[in-house]
């Protein structure tokens, strides 16, 4: 049964972290209003016509029944087997519980028509949600099998992946994409005197830049191949991530940044799980 479980729980969050790149692509296209303001409906129907708009939302939303079935699917698995075996899946639990906050911010995200601030924390619920379920998979309550002189700076490298993912969403979502231009100074200056919309994206770069450092330090201490590969991964993002604003945010770049953030995400909750 426990191998039943991990499999459930892997593919809940596999379908996790497809439905986090199916909503960026939702934002990316200007979907987000795709069904209108309706909620849980589609324009008023439960099969609505199906232009492209329209088509991305609704997929978007059908990936959001299917995660929510998964994830109801791996809670009541963990409860079944609490009574076998007499020990709780708090991970579930939690999953669980995200979910339902997960499920009112979409609905309260598209009643508001989009406001940036739900947008944020809809992103970051599904960030925290990915999580708990690699957790639950892993059986583990982030506990990790590290050395012990690891888990406290592995729980650092945690907080930055999370704050960098959230400035990631605050930059695309209040329109500071655009706003430092070059890579990898903002307009050419280490410290840009420009608006608001420049510092919210010279910050989330300069937690991307640290978070680089951070995780090579990490990966020297734990001498480990998986810590490597978390740092390949944070490379890759910032290359993706200077990619595309090199060539003027393209959307399949705007894409792959979010694939690939979300990745190094899910690297930073393996290692300590």
């Amino acid at each position: 049964m426990t191998r039943r479980f991990a499999r459930l729980a892997w593919a809940a969050a596999a379908c996790t972290y497809l439905l986090i790149i199916l909503g960026a692509i939702v934002r990316i296209t200007g979907s987000g209003m795709g069904c209108g303001d309706h909620w849980p409906l589609c324009n008023g129907r439960l099969l609505p016509p199906l232009d492209l708009p329209t088509l991305i939302e609704y997929a978007h939303r059908l990936a959001a029944a299917l995660v929510t079935i998964l994830v109801a699917a791996t809670a009541g698995y963990a409860w079944a087997l609490q009574r076998e075996t007499g020990r709780p899946s708090v991970a579930s639990y939690a999953a669980l519980g995200l979910l339902i906050l997960q499920v009112a911010l979409g609905a309260v995200t598209v009643k508001l028509a989009l406001p940036p601030w739900t947008v944020i924390l809809h992103l970051g619920t599904a960030m925290l949600l990915l999580a708990t379920l690699i957790v639950a998979a892993q059986g583990a309550r982030l506990t990790p099998g590290l050395r012990p002189g690891l888990v406290g700076p592995g729980l650092v490298a945690l907080a930055l992946g999370f704050a960098t993912v959230l400035f990631g969403a605050l930059t695309a979502n209040v329109g500071a994409a655009t706003a430092c231009l070059g890579f990898p100074l903002c307009n050419g200056q280490l410290a840009p005197d420009g608006n608001s919309l420049q510092h919210v994206h010279w910050t989330h770069r300069l937690l991307a830049y640290t978070l680089f450092a951070y995780t090579v330090w990490w990966a020297l201490r734990a001498r480990a191949r998986w810590a490597w590969g978390v740092v390949v991964l944070v490379v890759v993002q910032i290359a993706v991530g200077a990619a595309m604003v090199l060539l003027a945010l393209p959307p399949p770049w705007q894409a792959a940044h979010v694939a690939v953030g979300a990745a190094v995400w899910a690297a930073l909750v393996l290692a300590l799980a």
